[in-house]
């Protein structure tokens, strides 16, 4: 699980895969176990060992409380993920959303530059909608075209605030065929200013300017099976 806080990630692994870590790829080593966490901590990227559920409540309150500019990333390594994940679930109104990577014939991926960023179509579900169905219909509808829906790429966790509440959108994002784009164009009510079709290296330069949490998806659809979030 990855939760992407002000588009910097969160990263939820078992004890198990913590022993394939290097420390000195973080600049903040805490131990749960044996000191509290603190805000001035937590800068750069920040490691925490031994997380329980009060860990969580702590880590969250100064997450949604405090400025932190200088923190970039945090992983935490818990000895039971589920618990943990549904831990920080509970912290907030979940959202379900679902998007879609399409691609042409060409093997082209379909941008859209949305908010001055480069961004993949998405959206929230309807109610009771299937987050493959929904997935299809937020394509279809914020580029006009018609696509074919294909495996589950990964799923994206992201907050917001939103009238004074805390949202965590969960996101579930496909890989599409295009089967019809004659007729493709922006949906401008959904803000989206252009659609383009990319080449890999393309791709890469337009992430550039993007969110993490897109630049994620992208890895992973390249990189199937790669359980990292870089690119």
């Amino acid at each position: 699980m990855i939760i992407f806080i002000d588009d910097r990630p969160i990263k939820v692994i078992s004890q198990k895969k913590a022993k394939s870590l290097t420390t000195t790829d973080f600049e903040h080593l805490i131990d749960a176990k044996l000191e509290s966490i603190r805000p001035e901590k937590l800068h750069g990227h920040v490691l925490i060992l031994n997380v329980i559920l009060p860990t969580i409540n702590k880590l969250f309150t100064i997450l949604k409380e405090h400025d932190l500019p200088h923190f970039l990333s945090i992983t935490l390594v818990t000895a039971d993920r589920d618990l943990t994940e549904e831990q920080i679930k509970a912290q907030y109104k979940v959202i379900k959303a679902a998007g879609g990577v399409v691609r042409n014939e060409k093997g082209n991926l379909l941008l859209m530059y949305r908010l001055k960023k480069w961004d993949l179509p998405k959206g929230k579900l309807d109610k009771g909608e299937k987050s493959k169905n929904g997935a299809v219909r937020e394509v279809e509808e914020e580029c006009n075209v018609k696509v074919r829906l294909e495996e589950k790429i990964c799923t994206t966790f992201h907050t917001y605030t939103y009238k004074n509440e805390h949202i965590l959108k969960q996101t579930k994002w496909y890989s599409m065929e295009i089967v019809d784009a004659s007729k493709m164009k922006p949906q401008i009510e959904e803000d989206i200013e252009k659609l383009e079709w990319m080449d890999r290296k393309q791709v890469h330069t337009a992430l550039i300017n993007s969110y993490s949490s897109i630049r994620y998806v992208v890895k992973r659809y390249f990189y199937e099976g790669e359980d990292k979030w870089e690119i």
